[in-house]
Formats: structure tokens, sequence, C-alpha cells
């Protein structure tokens, strides 16, 4: 938008090649495209995950999200015929062509989109990537910003065609033809696979055919237990010129010619920039600067129309909708119903978008079996899997939401027998053990093999945290549906028709109050008539019982419980899962998949959790807005730690904190900008 102010991130390096590469290593980007598909690497240029590369693009179903190009291989030639290679990949090949490497002297972020500018010889070189918004496409810009004369630029392309979460050892990968016709070229794989097509938009271009292949170590991937050695392939090498007059772009797609030339790279550009923009301005006026800001263009990357699901298109069309849900965290995860439902109010309320907000509300409604609300999609799957016992209990707070802000009655009736369905289910039984307890009206969970909770690790058939029984988060989301459903029946349909609710709800208070007080703790029982009896671990879970909207547990105890999990469970990111001292307590999360899974919930820090935390504070010391702004600007400083601009997912138990799991997680982000909304000051609320 003409004026708006942009939104920008630095981080810079000395112009001296540092002795420590690391900090290049460890920082990564990420640019998504509203389908899923996204691009992603670390700064530095190296790929360091089977995840890494400039074109994952998001596929109808079987195939899921492809990586359809891994890397460029870069080089300038300079007017005294020096080559000097850009970014950190360089082909073994390619290695022996060049005379040095160039400096990467800069590297920001405007408006979420990346920039390097890399300095040889005489010369800064700047160079950009988009993803234009809903298409399988990228574009690579090159431009010279400082420098008198002209260059040659040279691009290799290299392609491993396989599923983004494939081993990058799968040896079926290597495309079957090159063809090119004109400016136009086009590279197959055989099958039911799409192209990839490239063009260049350059001066005096041309392209040289050499086929070539080299292998590649990943280094995180080796750190992680997995195959860690893949071969990359590429059909030859782009030549263009680079003066400071104009640009180079190489633009490759999975996307139809008559798309792919829609836009020039100078329109696709701004375009995206202007679409970026737009989502600041419309915003909430308390996060259209600064980290807020940042936030506002994180939460864009997780708000997705999925590829593929057709029959999910053709029922929201007919009903006047489009399909949305929400990726759950870059670069594993597909989308969650419990993910999704937390984050539903940071992502889509506070950024302005509560028209998209209610289409993900509509969308997952028809998902609902048995009472219960879809726990995930598989990657490149169109049915969900069922194994959760609370993000259907999420549900009720994320239409709640909803409600407040937006006033749509016309949904709630829509929406309104389904949820009543899913609480009669609940209270007659329904899968995997999920039913109240005629007892004490309490609900109880548990099946052999499953992990139902949100405290979900699983390795093999190892179950790391079954939490069997009644656990305490999920009876605070369980009073809360009950009192919010006790509420809209009787807006809707008068007092005579909630009474049994509240009777429920009442006798769940009741319950809950008396069985999961822990006296000689001064807290809450973690779960209580467990398969090992009471669970006395201190855990983050009880803070839900403090900060729904309607919560559970007696106001005299609030304090106690927030002072102890303030005291033992709070780090600058989020709260830790396990208190230090139990016997299963991890501080690192580090290793294998079993040695990662194993700390996963067993101390690891979650940032998600620190918006429950906030709403308990806030309701148990509404004096001291201030601690808990302090709180919020200190845990958006993870915008500039593992992917610069978005949050990761966990965080190692103790100092220095180290960022863990996926670079960019949907809830991470969108509590931290619900949090930083809620406890901005007055005067930016004004703005």
């Amino acid at each position: 938008m003409p004026g708006a102010p942009e939104i920008v991130r630095v981080v810079e390096w000395s112009s001296e090649q540092p002795s420590d590469p690391d900090p290049h290593l460890r920082k990564e980007w990420l640019v998504t495209n509203g389908l899923g598909g996204y691009a992603s690497g670390t700064v530095a240029g190296v790929m360091t995950r089977r995840y890494h590369g400039l074109l994952i693009a998001a596929l109808p179903s079987p195939y899921g999200r492809m990586i359809m190009l891994n890397a460029l291989s870069e080089q300038v030639r300079l007017p005294t015929g020096k080559r000097c290679a850009l970014g950190g990949e360089e082909w073994i090949t390619e290695a022996r062509r060049v005379d040095g490497m160039a400096v990467l002297s800069e590297f920001r972020l405007e408006n979420g989109l990346p920039v390097w500018v890399y300095r040889a010889g005489d010369f800064k070189i700047e160079r950009r990537l988009i993803l234009p918004h809903r298409q399988n496409t990228v574009l690579v810009t090159y431009r010279i910003v400082e420098g008198e004369g002209r260059l040659r630029l040279g691009l290799r392309p290299a392609m491993h065609f396989r599923s983004h979460d494939a081993p990058v050892s799968m040896a079926s990968g290597r495309p079957t033809a090159f063809h090119i016709c004109d400016d136009q070229y086009e590279v197959l794989s055989g099958g039911d696979l799409p192209r990839l097509r490239m063009m260049i938009y350059a001066t005096r271009s041309a392209f040289t055919s050499d086929r070539e292949s080299a292998h590649l170590v990943y280094t995180l991937e080796k750190n992680r237990g997995y195959d860690h050695i893949g071969e990359l392939w590429s059909p030859g090498f782009f030549r263009m010129d680079l003066a400071p007059d104009s640009s180079a772009t190489l633009v490759a797609s999975t996307e139809g010619w008559e798309t792919i030339r829609a836009l020039t790279p100078d329109e696709a550009l701004r375009a995206e920039q202007d679409r970026r923009m737009f989502l600041i301005a419309n915003a909430d006026p308390r996060a259209r600067t600064g980290s807020g800001a940042e936030l506002v263009l994180a939460a864009d990357q997780f708000i997705v129309s999925p590829a593929g699901r057709v029959e999910d298109a053709a029922r929201a069309g007919a009903a006047g909708d489009e399909v949305r849900t929400v990726i759950a965290g870059y670069h594993w995860f597909t989308d969650w119903g419990r993910d999704t439902m937390i984050s539903l109010e940071g992502l889509t309320l506070s950024t302005g978008r509560p028209i998209e907000a209610g289409w993900i509300l509509r969308t997952f409604s028809y998902y609902i079996r048995d009472g219960l609300l879809p726990n995930l999609f598989p990657e490149g799957g169109k049915e969900g899997l069922y194994h959760t016992a609370d993000a259907t209990l999420w549900y009720f707070h994320a239409i709640n939401r909803y409600l407040a802000a937006t006033g749509d009655r016309p949904t709630l009736r829509l929406l309104l027998p389904r949820l009543r369905d899913i609480i009669d289910r609940h209270i007659a039984g329904t899968r995997f053990g999920i039913c109240a307890d005629p007892k004490d009206g309490l609900l109880r969970q548990g099946a052999e093999g499953y992990q139902l909770t949100w405290m979900d690790a699983k390795v093999g058939d190892w179950v790391v945290t079954p939490r069997r029984g009644k656990a305490v988060e999920i009876n605070a989301l369980w009073y809360n549906a009950l009192c919010l459903l006790a509420q809209w029946v009787e807006e809707e349909h008068g007092s005579g028709a909630a009474a049994p609710l509240k009777e429920h709800s009442e006798r769940a208070q009741e319950s809950f109050n008396r069985r999961f007080w822990y006296e000689e703790g001064g807290y809450l029982y973690d779960v209580v008539d467990g398969e090992h009896g009471d669970d006395t671990a201190l855990r983050p879970n009880q803070v839900l019982a403090i900060s729904l909207d309607n919560p559970v547990l007696d106001r005299g105890r609030w304090e106690p419980v927030l002072q102890i999990t303030h005291d033992r469970l709070l780090t600058p990111f989020g709260l830790r899962t396990l208190a230090p001292g139990h016997q299963d307590y991890k501080s690192r999360y580090y290793g294998d998949l079993r040695a990662r899974d194993a700390a996963y919930h067993q101390g690891t820090v979650w940032m998600w959790l620190l918006g429950p935390f906030i709403d308990a504070w806030l309701k148990t010391r509404p004096q001291d807005v201030a601690g808990a702004r302090k709180l919020v600007q200190d845990a958006a400083s993870a915008l500039g730690e593992a992917c610069i601009g978005s949050v990761s997912e966990i965080f190692d138990a103790e100092a220095p904190y180290t960022a863990r799991g996926c670079v960019a997680q949907a809830w991470s982000v969108a509590e931290l900008l619900r949090c930083w909304v809620r406890t901005a000051p007055a005067a930016e609320s004004d703005r």
C-alpha cells in the first residue's frame, strides 16, 4: 500500500568471512504460498534439512508437498575475469570452476520476504526470492546494487523430485526428460507428477546442457539420526548478463505457462508486497508496527487453501464459503485440529481476518465423526485421523472467541446441532475411551497405544506421556465447553433447554475442585484416576483451569497455581512441560528420534503455553498488565532466532533456551501475537 512503512528485520555480518560459520547455518528463512507449499533454507545458503528447497510445491493427493527445485548453484564473473560463487551450496564440478566465494554481507526480511546482499570484488549483488500467492511458483531475482560495469551471472538448477518428508537418500527422484522450446524449459519426472517449468527474464541469456549430478551431506538430518547423503541432478546451467540498470530472474513453477507468464517479475514482486502491506493494514491497530507487524506476517504463513481437497472445495463453494485450514508447523506438520482451534484467534481475529475464521470453523464442522474433530490430516491424504481427546473441546473455545469478535449468530445456529451432538456423544462415550464418568461427571480418556492429549509423543509402540485417566486440561476444557453450550442453547432455545447442560457443568466443577487439588503441593494433579493413581507431576496443563473463558478452578486457588507455575515452569520462551527435579525431567531436546520424543513433553519449553499463562496472569493479577507485557516482549525476541521472522515450536528447558523442533509453528506465532495485542499499552491501541 503506497506510503505504508516497510517492516524490516536485518541480520548483518562484518565484511570479512566469519571464523565461525555456525550462525549462518543455524538461522533459517521461510516463504509460503498460501497452499501449504513453501521455500526454505539456511541464511548461509547451505541445505541442512531434507525440507530445504526453493520450491516445495503443494500438490493434490496422493502427492502432498513435493520438492521440485532444491537449489541453485550461483556464480558471477567479474569484469576482471574472476569467478565468484554466491551462497554456500556449490556442486563438486562447479567448485573447480570458481576462484573464490562472494561474501554474504547482509540478510534481511522486507515485509517478511528474504533479501541477501553479497559482496564480490567491488560489487554488491542483491538476491530476492518470492512465491506468488496461491501458486506453486518461485521467482529468484538478482540485481547489482553497488559497482560499475557488467557481470556475467550463471545459475545451475539442482533437483531431486521427492516428497518433502522422504529421505534424502531416496533413489527414484531423478528426472526422466528435459525439453526446451524457445525460452521455455521443462523437466519431466514421469508418472502423473507435474512438470517443473523454468524460464529466465534477463538480457543476453543462454542455456548450456551438460547434465551433472553430485552428492550432498545434510548435516541436520545426520544430527537427527536420519539418512543424510542425497544426490542432486541438474540438466545444465543458465548464463545471463547483469548490469546496474537491469535485473535477472529465474522462474520455476509447476503451474501452466499462461499462469507463469501472467505477471512479470516486477509485477509479481509488487503484488506480493502490496498483499503483505494490506495484511498489516487490516490487522488489529496494536499489531501494525514492530514485532506485532512481524507476527502478523508470520501468521499469514499458516492459513492455507489446502491443495487437492476437491470434495471439500465443492461443498464449501456450494454453501458460499471457501476452504481454509491451518498448517500446524513448517516444515513437517500438516493441518491439525487441536493446533487450528488453539491458533484460530491469534491467526485470524488478531489479524483482521474474521471471514477466514468463519470458513475454518464451518469447514471443520464437516469433519466431525462420532462427536470428534480430527486430530490431523496425513500428508497427501483426504481423510482425517481422530485420535484426540482435546481438539474437539478446543473447537468450542475457538467458536466462542469468534462469536465475541463477530457476533455471527447464523454460524452459531448452523453449528449448534453439531455441538449438541458432540456433548451428547462425550457424555454417552465415544472412541478411544473418551467418556464422562457417571460417578463424578469428569471426562476420562485413554486407549492402549494412543496418545490423546496434546502431550502426544509416541515412538513405535511407546507412548511417552500416555496420561490415561482424567487429565487436568481435558476437564478444564470439558467444563468450559459445557458452560458455553449451555449459554448458546439458552440464548437460542430458552433456559429449559439449557438446564441439563448446566447440571452437567455444575457437577463437573464440583468434582474437579474436589478431585484435582493436590493439597501437599499446593497445585493441581496432572491426572486423576490414572493408570498409576493420581499424578503429582508439576506440569503447565493446570493453567487452563484458570485461563479459559469459564475457569473451572475455584477463585481462591488461582494465585498459588499461578505462582508455582511462574516459579518452576516459566522461561523467557514459554512454559516448561515438567518441573526440574522430576525423575523424567529432560533439560535438552536433542539427539535421535527416540531421545527427542523422550524430552518432547518432559521439560521442553513450548511457546504456545505462554498464551494461557498470560490469560491466567491477567485474571489473577489484573493490576499487573505491565508485568505480562514484559513477558510478551521478552518472548518476541524469538523472531530473531531459528527462523528469522517466525517463532519455533519448542525450546530447551534450560539456558540458553535453544530453539528446537519446527522452525515456524502456528500456535507459537498465534498465541504470542494474541498476547502482544492483549497486553499492548492503551496508546498503541489508539493508533
